[in-house]
Parts: structure tokens; C-alpha cells; sequence
């Protein structure tokens, strides 16, 4: 077995290491998802933590880990005899990105089921991590149905195994810690909602912390075993740190100040729901725990609430993660001294649990200056200035569904295109490829009933064979790839235009990330184009990109279209099943380079060759319109939409996605 890193050994990451060990004084809180950049330590931390959790009895012989002092009645190996044990090690499980549902969950012999009558089960990951610690790695790369059933089982502490109405339940209570890079793409808020905690962690920039990160890490490298030996001492006091503050918790006294603080905190900043309320007094009470005390201080509702809320008021991906701390601290002082048996003399801002108050680095103000005055409309800017302030994007809005055309096996998850996946309405039926997954019990029985008489059927039973087994055929829904084109030369840098370009991309992404799709964004002006993003999960990424865009120059939409071409070809190498949808804002407009017209017809039909579905949105405007944009779709083999059209609510009557449009 591999001698983890000690916990203890880790540098700096306070909050990191508060939110890990206050899950282990009271698994209730939740769990913790640790977003951060990558190399800071959230591995490594998640995986010391299993060295210090105490080990726990189990009821020998049993694969569920069952409590040998209140087994589980419903327990698939019961029922267990009373009084024999055994103590093992808290387990640390982890799920890999790929994993499949039956692995997460368990999986049933759907064979022996229906021949034999009997519940064959194999228990999954979430039976071994019962009682220890589920961790998932790059949570937020998981397929949704995974996360939702991984979510449920921690927050109803047990997992129902349902197979064509054979079902089995199992206990799966466990200490649920995730970990992400937000520059791979973000959570859903709902989901976001069902962890505990959560923790933004970075590289330290001090350059003492990073050589000692330095200097641990290589010592632990050339000799693990010693380099552990030398914290041992450490890790055996944080333990029974642990063991203490868990016989505590019973007796800690969360007063009616405290929990007034806590409901005006949640109200103040608006967060959905009452689970914020909850994970806060629970966070709360633990601090208290931890801290070897038996009443909840202001200090203690303050440090949970900058665990706990911080992901619970985003509205958006592009809302700054975070929580504003004067604000905090003000509506601690208001609903301050309301009980007189939990006083607390150091005030509201006390130190937090003893760590360091925290910048909040996102002033609430933002540059809210209003833009000068447009030129002329579709005319280029005649001073630079225009073209070296980028301008902000207008307000974002609902759009219009667009949509890929096709039915392929689609092994991204999403909600635009209609696939061949394992989640969805059952459209047919096959032949099981490797492990069956989905019965169609309907087919099965039609493809066994013709054989029961050579088979030598007895009774009312059915006699079913392995060739007989029939899977279903799914059809759901997938994410794709969205490239964003944008035109930023200077026939669309009038500012007034350019903004309202901005936001309806804004839209677009927005939209983008509500389907969990990719996406990715080439910008074109001058003589060149570039891409500003390539395909990644992060929509928030290209929000930031898109606002800081500068305009103006030629318009070569010849090299615009070449670089999308490219992008997509590579993209196409990478993963083959994800479509792609290209999504082109331009007036239509081709003045760079030689014969910028003819070349930009040229490189709008490879598209067409290739079946690339793409939308072009029109941003001509003005009396006297050219209608170029519609000219470009025609050779894109794709439609076209106006800006106004965009809009989901604009137009009553307006078709709802690209295929409907063009038919």
C-alpha cells in the first residue's frame, strides 16, 4: 500500500484543511467540492485525510460495511448476528471520470433474475465507500446522471438498484468530496446546491511557502516512508482531534442568537432554499466541536458562512464566486446580542476560527461608465480610440433553441441534439454489445418465446438464455461543440452595435452552458484571425474573453472561416463523437485580403461539404440592408437569424430551432 502524503505536511490551504476536517467531525455537513487551479494540492489533501479518519467496525463477512451495532435491516447480506465485529480502516473510494452507472451503483445478473428468480448483486462503488469517503476527482467532467444519482444516494444515505422491477437497497452514507478546475467548466447551480462546502483554493505567490512546497514534496518523494514517519506525531494529534471533537458534537448548544445570525445571513444574500441554513448551523456546530467548545459563537456562523455560501448565490456562470465579507460582517452585527447565554465579546469579525479575514478581490461596482457616443451605424470608427477600448456587452437574454440535425451515438451529455444514449425514452431494441445494462424485457421474452418447447419449458416459467437477452435502445440527448465566429472588425465596431453583438454571443453562452455544451470562440479583424478560446467546458472563460475583445480593421472573413475549419478538424480528432454547431455573428461583410469575397464563398462551402451544421446571426442594420449574411448562410448550407430574431420571446410564432427554420 502507498504511504500517503500527511495531512499535517501540507503547506498552507487553511480553508482547504478546515472544510476536510470539519466533514470528518460531522459527516452531516455535506461534503466539500474544492474548486481551484491545477497543482494546488487538492489531491493530495483529500487522500491524507482517509490516513486520519478512525477506523470503524463492521459487521464481518458483509460487503456493505454494515454498523455491527445497528446493522441494516434491509442489508442485501443480512440478516447479520448480533455481536461479532471487526475494525478496519475508514476507506477511501474513488470514482474515475469514465466510471459507468452500474459501477457507481451496483449491477444485478439480469440473467439468473429472470431464470432463476434470485437478486444477484454486485455492489458498486457507492456500497465500499459506505461509512468512509467518496471522492471524486474533476467532478464536474462527470456525466449528469451520475452526479445526480451520486448526489441523491449522499443525501438520502442509502442507493436503490432498480432492474425491470427487480430492485435492491443498500446503506451509502459517506463523506462526499469533489474536486474541479473551473477553467474546465462549471457545475450546475442545483448541483452546486448539494455539496456542504466549498473552498477556492490557489497556488500560493509568497516565495518561502512555495519553497517549503518544494522542499516537502521532494523529501516525500525520495522516501515516503520516513518523510511520514517524521509527521507521525502530528497526524496522531489532528486524529485525536478528530476522535474528541466527534464525542463533543452531542453536546454543543446552537443558541437562538446563533441561529437567527445564521437565517439573516442566508436571507442577506439571497441564496435559494433552506439547505444553506441547515449546512451552516451544522458547519457551525462543528466549528464549535473542533474548537473543544460547547456553545456556537458569532465567529463560528461567520466562518460557516464562508464555506457554505459562497456557491450558493451564483445565478449564473458568469457571477464572481465569492462572498462580500463587510456585508457579511454588518448582518452579523445587526442580529448581534439577541441571546444572553451565547454572548460574544470579540464581535462578528473575530478572526473566523482563527483564520486570517480574506480579501474578497471583486469590487461589487465595476466599471459602469457609460460607453461615447457611436458613430454612424456599419461605418468603421475614424480614431483609434474605438478600437483599443473594448466594449461592453449589453444585458444577456433568453434565445432561441438551435439544434444539430441527427441521431448518432453521442457520448457527450447534454440537452441539444436527440442521440443514441443510456438515459432516455426507449426507441428499440438490439443485441447486446459486451455487458447488458438496459433490459428491454419485451423484446426478451419475444426473442425466448418461439424456443420453449425445444428447451423443454415445464410449468409456468420461462426459460431464457443468454442469446435471448435484449437490450434497449435509448434515445437522449447530447451536448456538442459550439464554435462562436465573431466578426470584430471595424464594419461592426460602431459601439452601440458591437455591444448588442456582444451580448446576444453573451446569450449564446449562456444558452451553451444551460445544454453543457463545449464551446469555443475565433474572433476575425485586420488581417488575421484568431482563436481567442479553443473548445472547453468553460463558459464563464469565454465571457471574459469576449468582454475584454477590441474592434475594428478589415473584415477577412475568409480567414475567420479557414480557422474555424481548422479548429473544428482538430477538435474532430480529439473526440469524434461530439458535433459540432458553428454559430457565425457577422454582417456578411469580406474586405481583407485578395479577393476576400470570392475566398470567403470558397471557405463557407467547405462547411457545407462537410455537413458542419451553422447559424448565421445578422447583424446588418440600418434602412439599406445588403442581405450578405443571408447570402453567406445559403453557401454555409446553414440559416440565418437576426439579431431581433434571436430572442426566444421576440417574434410570437417564431420556430424554435434551426431545422424547422430551414424546412
Amino acid at each position: 500500500m502507498t504511504t500517503p502524503f500527511p495531512f499535517t505536511a501540507v503547506v498552507g490551504q487553511d480553508d482547504l484543511r478546515l472544510a476536510l476536517l470539519l466533514n470528518a467531525v460531522s459527516p452531516a455537513v455535506g461534503g466539500v467540492l474544492v474548486r481551484g487551479e491545477k497543482g494546488t494540492a487538492k489531491s493530495t489533501a483529500v487522500r491524507a485525510l482517509s490516513a486520519l479518519m478512525p477506523e470503524v467496525p463492521v459487521v464481518p463477512g458483509c460487503r456493505f460495511s454494515c454498523d455491527p451495532g445497528s446493522p441494516d435491516p434491509a442489508c442485501p447480506d443480512g440478516p447479520h448476528e448480533a455481536g461479532a465485529f471487526q475494525a478496519r480502516p475508514a476507506r477511501m473510494v474513488e470514482l474515475p471520470v469514465g466510471a459507468s452507472e452500474d459501477r457507481l451503483v451496483g449491477a444485478l445478473d439480469i440473467e439468473r433474475a429472470l431464470a432463476e428468480g434470485v437478486k444477484a448483486f454486485e455492489p458498486g462503488l457507492l456500497a465500499d465507500a459506505h461509512r468512509g469517503i467518496l471522492y471524486v476527482d474533476e467532478v464536474n467532467l462527470l456525466h449528469d446522471h451520475l452526479v445526480d444519482l451520486l448526489l441523491d444516494a449522499a443525501a438520502m444515505g442509502a442507493s436503490y438498484v432498480e432492474r425491470e422491477g427487480v430492485s435492491v437497497r443498500h446503506a451509502a452514507r459517506f463523506l462526499l468530496v469533489g474536486t474541479m478546475n473551473p477553467e474546465e467548466g462549471e457545475l450546475r447551480p442545483q448541483l452546486l446546491d448539494r455539496f456542504g462546502l466549498t473552498v477556492e483554493v490557489a497556488a500560493s505567490r509568497e516565495p518561502d511557502q512555495r519553497v517549503e512546497v518544494v522542499r516537502r514534496r521532494l523529501a516525500y518523494d525520495d522516501d515516503p516512508g520516513a518523510f511520514a514517519a517524521r509527521w507521525a506525531d502530528e497526524e496522531s494529534s489532528v486524529r485525536q482531534r478528530i476522535v474528541a471533537a466527534r464525542e463533543l458534537l452531542p453536546s454543543v448548544r446552537l443558541g437562538d442568537g446563533a441561529l437567527r445570525q445564521i437565517a439573516a445571513t442566508c436571507a442577506a444574500f439571497e441564496v435559494d432554499g433552506m439547505r444553506a441554513d441547515i449546512v451552516m448551523a451544522r458547519t457551525a456546530t462543528a466549528l464549535a466541536a473542533w474548537a473543544g467548545r460547547t456553545d456556537v459563537l458569532a465567529e463560528d456562523v461567520r466562518q460557516a458562512a464562508l464555506l457554505a455560501l459562497p456557491h450558493r448565490r451564483r445565478r449564473n456562470p458568469f457571477d464572481a464566486p465569492g462572498l462580500d465579507e463587510d456585508k457579511l460582517d454588518e448582518t452579523l452585527e445587526e442580529f448581534s446580542g439577541e441571546d444572553d447565554e451565547d454572548p460574544d465579546p470579540d464581535g462578528p469579525g473575530g478572526g473566523g476560527g482563527g483564520q486570517p479575514p480574506r480579501s474578497d478581490g471583486d469590487p461589487q461596482g465595476g466599471d459602469t461608465a457609460a460607453p461615447p457616443e457611436a458613430g454612424d451605424d456599419g461605418q468603421p470608427q475614424a480614431s483609434g480610440a474605438g478600437e483599443q477600448t473594448p466594449v461592453r456587452a449589453s444585458e444577456p437574454f433568453r434565445t432561441k433553441a438551435l439544434s444539430v440535425p441527427g441521431v448518432g451515438e453521442g457520448g457527450a451529455a447534454g440537452r441539444r441534439s436527440r442521440a443514441r444514449t443510456e438515459h432516455g425514452r426507449t426507441t428499440g431494441a438490439r443485441r447486446p454489445r459486451g455487458a447488458l445494462t438496459k433490459l428491454h424485457l419485451a423484446a426478451t421474452v419475444q426473442a425466448a418465446a418461439p424456443h420453449q418447447r425445444a428447451r423443454g419449458r415445464s410449468g409456468r416459467g420461462l426459460v431464457v438464455r443468454r442469446d435471448d437477452l435484449r437490450q434497449a435502445v435509448r434515445e437522449g440527448r447530447e451536448g456538442n461543440l459550439v464554435l462562436f465566429v465573431v466578426d470584430a472588425s471595424g464594419s461592426m465596431a460602431a459601439r452601440q452595435r458591437m455591444g448588442a453583438v456582444k451580448g446576444a454571443v453573451l446569450s449564446l453562452l449562456l444558452d451553451a452552458y444551460q445544454r453543457r455544451d463545449k464551446v469555443g470562440l475565433v474572433t476575425f479583424r485586420g488581417s488575421a484571425a484568431d482563436v481567442a478560446l479553443p473548445p472547453t467546458s468553460s463558459v464563464d472563460a469565454a465571457a471574459a474573453r469576449l468582454e475584454s475583445l477590441p474592434t475594428g480593421g478589415r473584415t477577412p472573413l475568409a480567414a475567420g472561416l479557414l480557422k474555424a475549419h481548422e479548429v473544428l478538424r482538430v477538435e474532430r480528432l480529439r473526440d469524434p463523437a461530439r458535433r459540432a454547431l458553428v454559430v457565425l455573428v457577422t454582417d456578411g461583410r469580406a474586405t481583407g485580403g485578395p479577393e476576400p469575397v470570392v475566398l470567403a464563398g470558397r471557405a463557407a462551402r467547405l462547411f457545407a461539404a462537410e455537413g458542419v451544421a451553422s447559424v448565421v446571426v445578422d447583424c446588418e442594420s440600418g434602412p439599406v440592408r445588403l442581405g450578405l449574411a443571408g447570402q453567406l448562410a445559403g453557401e454555409l448550407g446553414g440559416t440565418a437569424v437576426t439579431l431581433d430574431e434571436l430572442r426566444a420571446d421576440s417574434i410570437a410564432g417564431l420556430v424554435k430551432d434551426v431545422q424547422r427554420r430551414a424546412a
